[in-house]
């Protein structure tokens, strides 16, 4: 709507938060009386989205804080408030998987395999289970990927990473991190211990 008016607003939330009270204040750049309303009814509506949004994060923050097994999920790099959270309320204890491998295939994070003539080959993730945990933790892995390189140099996690970013495709990397994060979510819940980036093998 701005646009037709020749006002452009940059397509990023924060540029947005303080770009429109500017067009609102600004009288002289001739937007109709409607148009104006408009547009702050709009703007008073993100507002409100952004405080509920806020008052939801420090009540899982909150809650962060109080269970035990939600302080052991925090110790996981990529693991925070909200996608701790909706993975606890997803699988419980994990008690339900034998192992790792298990809940990274319950989550859609291993790939399939086509195999002739005694040649395995690797396809694609399955991408079976829940679609909304899988995506919280490879958003959680790409944050992972970004950091790892400040890590320190002992760091197990480090080297994994390394060693994978160093032969497969960033993608494809930020989904082997997912599953081997679903590994260690697995282990750590399962063995009530917080994680230990020194241990990371693999």
């Amino acid at each position: 709507m701005l646009l037709e008016f020749g006002i452009v607003l940059p397509k990023n939330l924060n540029r947005l938060r303080t770009g429109v009270p500017e067009v609102l204040e600004d009288a002289d750049n001739g937007l109709p009386d409607r148009l104006r309303a408009l547009i702050h009814d709009l703007y008073a509506d993100l507002k409100r989205l952004d405080a509920r949004i806020e008052a939801l994060n420090a009540e899982l923050t909150a809650f962060a804080r109080q269970d035990p097994l939600m302080q052991l999920l925090l110790t996981i790099p990529g693991i925070g408030p909200i996608n701790g959270t909706a993975l606890l309320a997803g699988i419980g204890d994990a008690s339900q998987f034998r192992r790792g491998r298990d809940l990274a295939a319950w989550l859609g994070l291993v790939p399939r395999q086509h195999s002739t003539g005694g040649k395995t080959r690797l396809l694609g993730i399955s991408k079976h289970g829940s679609r909304h945990l899988r995506m919280m933790l490879i958003h959680g892995a790409r944050a992972v990927l970004r950091v790892a390189d400040k890590r320190p140099a002992e760091d197990g996690l480090r080297r994994w990473v390394g060693r994978i970013t160093a032969r497969k495709h960033a993608n494809v990397a930020v989904v082997a991190l997912a599953n081997k994060l679903a590994r260690i979510i697995c282990a750590v819940l399962q063995r009530r211990e917080p994680f230990a980036a020194a241990q990371v093998t693999g």
